[in-house]
C-alpha cells in the first residue's frame, strides 16, 4: 500500500509539472486543490481498507439490533459476502428472510438470526438482566419485557459472551442506543464516562500521521472534570492505536501552552495531563498545549521545547465537548477534511451509534471499525 501511495504521488507530481506551465494562476490553484483532495481521499480509503483487512483476519461477532431495517440488511449482506464480520441480526426471522428476498440479498442466510420474541436463551438473558440490575430495582417481570427489546437483547448477548460488539442507530436515537449499553455492558475499569472520537483525514499530510488526526471528545461529555478528561485522553489513545495502527502522540489542548496563561480552565487541563500520565506512564502525552504548539514543529520548538508530543501530535484532546464539536466541524468544513465518526470509546465492549441518516456504506465501515475496537480491547485484556 505504501508503494502505491508513493506511486500515486509521483504520478500527480508529474501531472502538475506538465500542466503548470500551460494554465493560468487561478486554474493552477483549482488543479492543486483537486490534487490535494485526491491524495486525501486515497489515504483515507487506504486506512479504511486496512481496517477492513484487520477485521477480515480476526472476525468478530457483531450484533445488529435493527435487523429489519433496509440499510442495515444491505450492509449485513455485503459484510458477510466480504468476510468482514460474523453478523447477528435481531428481528423476526420470517420478516428478515422476506426482506432479503425483496432486496435481492443472497448472503443473509449466512448470518445468525435471533428473534427477540422467541429464542433458546431468552430466559437466560432475562435472568442475567435481573442479576445485573437487581440493586436498581430490576424484577423478573420487568426483565421479561426488556429482554424482548432488541437494544437490550444485543447488550445482554455481549455481556454473556455471545457477541463482541454492537451497531445501532439507523432507527433509534442515541439515548436509546446508549442507555442499555451503559446499564449492562458498562465502561472499562478506570473509565467512568463514554466519549466520542472522530478520525479526521486532513488535506495537508504534514499534520498528524500523514494527515490523519484523531479528535475527542466531540460527541458525548459536555464539561469533563480533570479526571474525566484524563480518561478521554487514554481512551482516545487506544482508539488511535486500534484503528490507525500507529503509536498515539496525545496532546491535551488549551488556550495556554506550558503556563503562558493563568486560568482555572488551564489548571483543569494541566491536572488532566498529570492524571493521564499516572494512568498510562508509557503513553506519549503532553499538555497543556495550544493547537499550533501541538501540530507545528516550528511553533513547538519555541513554545514547548523538549516536549515529546508538541509539534507532532496525532491525537488531540479538546478541553470540553463545546470546543471539540465546534473544532471538528470547522476543520471538516473550512479545511476540507473528511470526518469519520463518532466512534464511541470507553465501553467494556464496543457499541457504536449511527446517524439516522446513515448510508449502507456508513454502516459497513462502522462495523469494520467496531471489529477493530473489539480486537484491540481483547488484546489489551490479554496484556493486562
Amino acid at each position: 500500500m505504501q508503494f502505491l501511495l508513493q506511486f500515486c504521488n509521483l504520478c500527480i507530481a508529474n501531472l502538475v509539472f506538465l500542466w503548470s506551465n500551460s494554465i493560468d494562476f487561478s486554474n493552477r490553484f483549482i488543479l492543486n486543490t483537486a490534487i490535494i483532495q485526491i491524495q486525501n481521499k486515497y489515504y483515507m480509503n487506504n486506512l479504511i481498507q486496512t481496517i477492513i483487512a484487520r477485521a477480515q483476519a480476526d472476525r468478530q461477532r457483531i450484533v445488529l439490533p435493527e435487523g429489519t431495517e433496509e440499510r442495515t440488511l444491505k450492509a449485513a449482506d455485503q459484510l458477510v459476502a466480504d468476510g468482514v464480520a460474523d453478523i447477528i441480526l435481531l428481528g423476526n426471522s420470517v420478516e428478515i428472510k422476506q426482506l432479503a428476498d425483496k432486496f435481492g440479498l443472497k448472503n443473509i442466510a449466512r448470518t445468525t438470526l435471533v428473534d427477540p420474541q422467541n429464542h433458546a436463551k431468552k430466559q437466560a438473558y432475562a435472568d442475567l438482566l435481573v442479576q445485573l440490575r437487581q440493586a436498581k430495582g430490576m424484577t423478573p417481570e420487568k426483565a421479561a419485557v426488556l429482554v424482548e427489546d432488541p437494544l437490550y437483547l444485543a447488550c445482554l448477548m455481549i455481556k454473556a459472551g455471545d457477541a463482541d460488539g454492537e451497531i445501532a442507530g439507523a432507527l433509534n436515537s442515541t439515548g436509546d442506543v446508549l442507555r442499555p449499553a451503559l446499564q449492562i455492558i458498562k465502561t472499562v475499569p478506570g473509565v467512568s464516562r463514554v466519549s466520542g472520537a472522530f478520525l479526521m483525514f486532513m488535506p495537508n499530510e504534514t499534520y498528524g500521521e500523514q494527515g490523519l488526526l484523531v479528535f475527542a471528545d466531540c460527541a458525548a461529555l459536555p464539561d469533563p472534570t480533570a479526571s474525566e478528561l484524563a480518561q478521554i485522553a487514554i481512551s482516545t489513545a487506544q482508539t488511535t492505536s486500534a484503528l490507525a495502527g500507529v503509536e498515539p502522540r496525545v496532546a491535551l489542548l488549551s488556550f495556554s501552552t506550558k503556563g503562558s496563561a493563568s486560568h482555572e480552565l488551564v489548571d483543569k487541563v494541566v491536572e488532566a495531563t498529570r492524571i493521564a500520565k499516572e494512568m498510562a506512564p508509557d503513553l506519549l502525552i503532553d499538555g497543556e498545549l495550544q493547537a499550533d504548539a501541538a501540530l507545528v514543529p516550528g511553533v513547538a520548538a519555541k513554545k514547548a521545547p523538549g516536549s515529546n508530543v508538541a509539534g507532532r501530535a496525532n491525537t488531540l484532546i479538546f478541553p470540553g465537548l463545546e470546543s471539540g464539536n465546534i473544532g471538528y466541524k470547522l476543520v471538516e468544513r473550512l479545511a476540507g477534511a473528511d470526518a469519520v465518526g463518532p466512534i464511541l470509546q470507553g465501553m467494556a465492549a464496543p457499541v457504536n451509534d449511527l446517524s439516522r441518516g446513515c448510508s449502507v456504506d456508513d454502516i459497513y465501515k462502522m462495523v469494520a471499525i467496531t471489529c477493530n475496537q473489539a480486537i484491540g480491547l481483547k488484546k489489551e485484556q490479554k496484556q493486562g
